[in-house]
C-alpha cells in the first residue's frame, strides 16, 4: 500500500469519524452522529472498489458487507443499539468464513483466484492451480486464519464498547483503528506464507516435470 492510501485510509477511517463524532455528538445527538461517521469509510469504499476493482468474488464480498452493515445501522436506531449490531454482524462474518471451509469452499482460495486474475493469470488456471491436494489445505488454514483474526478483532471491539460505551465513541474509532491495522499486518503475514508455499509447489513440480522428460 503507498504512501497516499495509507493517508486516505486514516483520513476516511479515522480522523474524519473521529472529527464527526467529537464534534456532531452535541448538535446530532449519539446516534446521528454515530451513523454520519460511517458515511465516509462506506463512500471511500466504494470509490476505491470502482477505481481499482472489478466485479469477482471478493469484490461483491466487500459490496455485499458494505450493504448489510449500512442497513443494519440505519435499522438500529440509536447510538447503543448500532455498536452492538455492528458486533454481532462481525460474527455473523466469522460464520461466513467458517462455513466456507466446512464446505470445503474456502473464500481465501477465492480471494486469491481474484488476486492472481489482476495479475494477468487465468481464473480456471488459477483455480485449478489452488485446488490441487497440496494447496487446498493450505487455503483452507488461510480461511480459518482470517476468521480467527475477526474474532480477535471484534471481541477487542466488544471490550472497548464495554468499557467505553456510547459515550466513549471516539476512543473505539481509534483503537479499532489500530487494531485494524494490527491485524492487518497478521494477515499479510499469513498470505505470505501461503504464496511461499505456492511457489515451493510451483518449483518442485517443475522439477518433477524436467525430470521426467529428461
Amino acid at each position: 500500500m503507498n504512501k497516499k492510501l495509507v493517508i486516505l485510509d486514516l483520513l476516511c477511517y479515522a480522523a474524519i469519524p473521529y472529527l464527526i463524532w467529537t464534534y456532531g455528538k452535541e448538535s446530532l445527538g449519539d446516534y446521528y452522529a454515530m451513523l454520519l461517521s460511517t458515511v465516509p469509510g462506506f463512500i471511500y469504499t466504494i470509490y476505491r472498489f470502482f477505481s481499482e476493482r472489478e466485479f469477482n468474488i471478493a469484490g461483491l464480498f466487500i459490496l455485499f458487507s458494505l450493504l448489510v452493515g449500512t442497513t443494519v445501522d440505519l435499522l438500529s436506531g440509536s447510538a447503543d443499539s448500532m455498536l452492538w449490531n455492528q458486533v454481532w454482524l462481525s460474527y455473523g462474518y466469522v460464520l461466513v468464513h467458517v462455513l466456507s471451509v466446512l464446505f470445503k469452499k474456502p473464500l481465501a482460495l477465492y480471494f486469491a483466484v481474484d488476486w492472481s486474475y489482476l495479475q494477468g493469470h487465468p481464473r480456471k488456471q488459477s483455480k485449478d492451480l489452488f485446488s490441487r491436494p497440496g494447496l487446498f489445505a493450505a487455503f483452507q488454514w488461510l480461511t480459518c486464519w482470517i476468521a480467527f483474526c475477526l474474532v480477535l478483532k471484534n471481541t477487542f471491539k466488544l471490550h472497548l464498547i464495554l468499557q467505553y460505551g456510547v459515550a466513549g465513541y471516539d476512543k473505539v474509532i481509534i483503537y479499532m483503528k489500530i487494531a485494524g491495522w494490527v491485524i492487518g499486518i497478521l494477515n499479510i503475514a499469513a498470505c505470505i506464507l501461503v504464496s511461499v508455499k505456492i511457489n515451493n509447489y510451483l518449483t518442485a513440480s517443475n522439477r518433477a516435470e524436467t525430470k521426467m522428460e529428461g
